[in-house]
Order: structure tokens, then sequence, then C-alpha cells
């Protein structure tokens, strides 16, 4: 019987767990590797990184998740993935050998990238939970002597929407301890326009943006490249739409929080027909490697283009949504390919986005997520905190008992018309 290998255990891997053991035959054998025992929520580090969240209230320990769904763990990181010899060499100096692998590791964080950017320079982070309290400890500290704060994403980062939470779940906070007036905002991104979010805008998530951004007093930059950074201050280099240098601003900060570019993990950089050159997974329409056919690959660790050139590099967004429907149609197509039929499932690639900003919030509907579009829409309003307050706790809760979409969230999808599987002819 075969052995399916799931390498990784974020959002993508925990729930391609779920599923894939679903469409496993008996006798089929489902192992997890991962380099941490728990899961934690990322969506919710903003709301960690200004105290409004603990880790605890945001994490989940897999072990006893795992073991009630009656699959195989392994918290321990992986060393170097070997497609050749189907293994996974682990740090701790095993390999484990599989029929399947699915490939779900997240990216790793590039701050090396820039000097003086990231958790051990002089910028935040809110990309992982050690990240975010970290970031909380320092907000902390910052509030004693309020200053300027500067937020935003660097060249070449793939993930806006979080930048864009951070900025106004901050400027909520400020004004709760009454000292807003005190604390200049910038945002920084690399961005061609504010609400591009690496997707060429959804809806209109420029003008909403835009507007939120002047109506709490937020100043902005736009394709902006930052070439370092040093103890409270940021030198940004600000490009034309013609890509020529138009300014080099200088900024000041008390409080910086700059979310980097990816790259894929180590253990898969530089395997040829395996990655591409920032080490992301190739993949074709059924999330399948075109060199290695036993290997898939889901989340934010695979390979997409950019939508269209633009000044400075952006690259595109891998949404909750998107990665769930990249999990259902890997699942799916295995569990044909583990029948002896043929892998055709594939995955709509559609996004459904909230976005909080401490008191109110930005939610948008694109399918696909690339455009063209089907959909294209957006909506801003106080209605959309509360929805992420709920998801957070809904998601969470399905993890926590081992489950990736009951059928009332099925349903309910249904009802709205959003699917997770293209129709293939």
């Amino acid at each position: 019987m075969a052995h399916i290998v799931v390498l990784g255990a974020g959002l993508g891997g925990v729930i391609m767990a779920y599923e894939m053991r679903d469409r496993l035959r008996r006798g089929d054998k489902l192992t997890v590797i991962t380099k941490e025992p728990k899961y934690h929520f990322v969506p919710s580090n903003p709301w960690v990184a200004v105290n409004w969240r603990s880790r605890d209230d945001v994490e989940i320990d897999l072990t006893r998740t795992f073991a009630k769904r009656k699959i195989n763990f392994i918290p321990v990181a992986a060393k170097r993935v070997h497609p050749g010899d189907n293994c996974v060499e682990l740090e701790d100096g095993r390999s484990v050998t599989y029929d399947f692998l699915i490939i779900s590791t997240g990216p790793e964080l590039a701050f090396d990238e820039i000097e003086g950017l990231g958790p051990t320079g002089h910028t935040h982070s809110i990309c992982h939970v050690d990240h975010a309290q970290a970031a909380s400890e320092a907000f902390k500290q910052f509030c004693q002597n309020p200053g300027p704060i500067v937020v935003g994403a660097v060249q070449g980062a793939s993930c806006y929407g979080p930048a864009y939470e951070y900025t106004f779940i901050l400027e909520t906070e400020l004004r709760r301890l009454k000292i807003r007036d005190r604390v200049p905002m910038t945002f920084v991104t690399s961005e061609p326009y504010i609400g591009h979010l690496g997707l060429d805008g959804v809806g209109n998530t420029k003008g909403i943006l835009e507007g939120e951004m002047r109506d709490h007093h937020i100043k902005w930059i736009t394709n902006a490249r930052v070439q370092k950074v040093e103890p409270g201050k940021m030198t940004v280099e600000e490009l034309t739409e013609e890509g020529a240098l138009k300014k080099v601003h200088e900024l000041p900060f008390a409080y910086s929080m700059m979310l980097p570019a990816f790259r894929g993990i180590e253990a898969v950089r530089g395997v040829e027909g395996l990655v591409n050159p920032r080490g992301f997974i190739l993949i074709d329409k059924t999330q399948r490697n075109p060199t290695f056919r036993n290997i898939f690959s889901v989340g934010v660790c695979v390979a997409i283009p950019p939508i269209a050139p633009t000044p400075v590099p952006c690259g595109v967004p891998k949404t909750g949504f998107m990665i769930e429907s990249m999990v259902t149609a890997t699942a799916l197509n295995i569990g044909e390919l583990l029948r002896g039929k043929s892998a055709l499932h594939e995955a709509t690639w559609n996004a459904v986005c909230l976005a909080d900003f401490g008191d109110s919030g930005v939610a948008f509907v694109a399918q696909p997520q690339i455009p063209p579009r089907n959909v294209n829409w957006s909506y801003s309003g106080r209605l959309v905190h509360r929805a992420k307050i709920a998801f957070e706790t809904y998601f969470l809760r399905k993890m926590r008992r081992g489950e990736s979409e009951p059928f009332y969230e099925k349903a309910a999808l249904q009802a709205m018309g959003i699917g997770k599987l293209k129709r293939v002819t």
C-alpha cells in the first residue's frame, strides 16, 4: 500500500492532512513532517502583536489532534528533499521514504536580503507567532515613549494584506491609548498603488484603502524599494512608474514592522526540476510537479508568476481559501491515482478574504484570485471586524476537531457560488 507524506503543517499542511486522510484506502499510511509540534493561526498574528491575543489563544497541539485522526506525526525539520530517491532527509539524521509527497512548507522569510531588516535587525515582523510576540513586547515599550511608526512590505513581498491589517490595528490601539496624536504613521510598500495587493486590486480596494489611509491620517509611499534599515531610520527609494529613481526618503521611526520577501525553504532550494530560482515549487494545473510526478504542492510555497510587470517587484499572495482549493484538488487527485485513475481535478484558486482594521475592515471576493475574474467584489465596514473574530473562533475549532470542511460550510459556500474545484471536461 502507499505512503503519503505531507511536508509542512501550517494552514495548507494541516488541512491537507485532514483531507488526505479521508481519501486513503485501507492500509495506506499518512505522515506529516514539520519543524514545530504546534499549529499557529497566522491571521491572528496582527492581534498578538498589539496584545489583543496571547500565543495560547491561537495555537493548537498537533500531536493530540493528529493522533485522534490516526495521522503519523514527525515534528522534526526537513534537511533535504531527495526526489530521485523518493525520500525526505530529516535534521536528526533519519530519512522518510514516500510514494507521494505533498510539499506545504510555507516560505522562508528573506530578511537577510535587506540590511538591517527583521527581528534580528531593526524592524519587527508578524509572519510568525514568535515574531508577533516580540513585536508586542516592543510595542509595550514604544507606548511609554511614542514616536514615528513605519509599517509596510518590502520589495519582492507577496503578502500585503497583513501589512494593511497591522497598520490599521496599530492605529486603532493608539487611539484607544489616547496617544495617536503623538505618532506620525507612514505606510511603505512595493505595490504600484495602494490596494494593489499583488493582484492588481480586487474590486475597489484602491479607493477603499486610500480613503482609509486619508481618514486615519496615514501617509504612504508606493513603488518603494527599501535600501537599508538602521537604528531608528529607514532609507527608502521611491521609483517612478517607469522604474526610474524619483526620490530618496530617510524615514525616522521609533517602531517599525515590515513584511519581508519570501523564498522557498533550504530543504528544496536548488533541486533541479522541482523549484524555480527563488525555491518555490513548480506545479501544473493539478498541483503536480511537472518533473517529479509523485510530488504535489499547496500553499505559499508554490510558484506563481507575478500578475504583470511593476516598477518594484511584487509577488502574488496565496490566500487562505485559495490554499484550501489547492488542498481539495490535491487530495482528490492523489486519491484517484491511488485507485489507478487519472489526476484531473483543478483548483479554482478563488479568494475570500477578511482584513481586520481593529474596529472595521475590508472584505473581498475574487473568483479566481488572479485576473481576469468572474467575480471582483470588495466591501468595507464594521461588520468585517466582527466577521474576522467569528472566523478565527470557527477555524480554530474545526482545526482542533480535525475537520477540514464540515458539511454546513460546504453548503454555505455552494449557496454563495464559491467553489473549490473547476469544472473539468
